[in-house]
C-alpha cells in the first residue's frame, strides 16, 4: 500500500468556541498498518509507529484513541511512555482455516506480539466487552470492542469491519451490513463515540455498497465531518483516496481533523466533542 503524502492536514471547525465552554474531549481513530505482512512494509517499523501514536496523543490532546491493525507490544509501549494514568483494552485478530481451527494473528517481530484492535485512553476503562457480529468462515476475523470511559462517562466502541471478499470459502458473502448493525445497536443514542476502520465508503449515489449502512449512523449519531442532516461528507482517510475511517457521536461536535502521521496508509481522524 502506498503511504499518504507527507504533511497533509485538513481541519474543519463546526462551531465557534464559546467563552465559558463545557468540558470537551478529543477522540481519535487510527489504523496503524502495524501488521507488516498485510502490505504494510513501506509504512515503517515499530519505533516509527510508536512515535507516531505517542505524537498523536501529545500533539493533539487526544484522550481516547481507537486503533486498528495495531500490535499489542506497540500499544503497550506507548501506554508506558504516556504514564500510569493511561489504560488500554486489546483484542487480537483471529485467523480461521478451512478445518475450523482459529489462531491469533501475530505481528512480524516477536516483541510486537499479537495483531489486533485496541482502545487507548487517558482514563480508566470499565465494562469492556466485545460485540458479537458475523465473521468470515475462512479468513481473518476482525471485530468490535466497546468500553466506558469512566471520567467523562461516555461509551466508546472501536470497530474494524471485514472488507469485501474477505471470506476465502465464500468470497461473495457480505459481512459489513451485519457488522454495522451490531455496532450501531451496541451504543446508547447520545453519550457515545464509535467508529474505526469500517472498510466501506459513505452511503451515497456513487457507492454501490450503500445498502450495508443501517439506520443510526449519520442520523441518530452524526459523523465527525458531517455538516448537515443530509450531508455525507467524505474527506479521504486512506492512501487510495477513499474515506474508510469514521467517528460517530450523539454529543455536540466542535471540531474534526484528518491528520497524516506518516506511519500508515491511513490518516488519523480526530473529533472534539462536548461532554459537559
Amino acid at each position: 500500500m502506498a503511504i499518504v503524502a507527507a504533511g497533509v492536514t485538513a481541519a474543519l471547525t463546526l462551531r465557534p468556541p464559546r467563552s465559558s465552554a463545557p468540558r470537551t474531549l478529543t477522540v481519535a481513530t487510527w489504523n496503524m498498518c502495524g501488521v507488516r505482512q498485510w502490505h504494510c512494509e513501506a509504512t515503517g517499523g515499530p519505533a516509527r509507529k510508536q512515535r507516531a501514536l505517542t505524537g498523536l496523543v501529545t500533539g493533539s490532546g487526544a484522550r481516547v484513541v481507537l486503533l486498528q491493525e495495531a500490535c499489542a507490544g506497540d500499544v503497550a509501549a506507548v501506554r508506558r511512555t504516556l504514564g500510569t494514568s493511561w489504560h488500554t483494552a486489546f483484542r487480537p485478530y483471529l485467523a480461521r482455516d478451512a478445518a475450523g481451527r482459529t489462531a491469533p494473528v501475530r505481528c512480524a517481530e516477536a516483541a510486537q506480539g499479537e495483531a489486533g484492535y485496541a482502545i487507548l485512553a487517558g482514563y480508566p476503562l470499565t465494562s469492556v466487552a466485545s460485540v458479537p457480529a458475523q465473521q468470515p468462515t475462512v479468513g481473518v476475523r476482525r471485530g468490535i470492542l466497546c468500553a466506558t470511559v469512566a471520567e467523562p462517562g461516555i461509551r466508546v466502541c472501536d470497530a474494524h469491519l471485514s472488507p469485501a471478499h474477505s471470506d476465502a470459502a465464500h468470497p461473495g458473502w457480505e459481512f459489513r451490513d451485519d457488522q454495522l448493525k451490531a455496532l450501531a445497536a451496541a451504543v446508547p443514542s447520545r453519550r457515545t463515540v464509535y467508529g474505526g476502520d469500517l472498510n466501506v465508503s459513505p452511503p451515497g449515489p456513487h457507492n454501490p455498497a450503500s445498502w450495508v449502512w443501517p439506520a443510526g449512523p449519520y442520523t441518530v449519531q452524526r459523523e465527525c465531518a458531517q455538516t448537515s442532516a443530509t450531508s455525507r461528507d467524505a474527506r479521504p482517510t486512506h492512501a487510495s483516496g477513499h474515506k474508510l475511517d469514521y467517528l460517530f457521536t450523539g454529543l455536540e461536535r466542535t471540531g474534526c481533523t484528518v491528520r497524516n502521521l506518516n506511519a500508515s496508509d491511513h490518516s488519523a481522524l480526530l473529533m472534539r466533542v462536548r461532554t459537559g
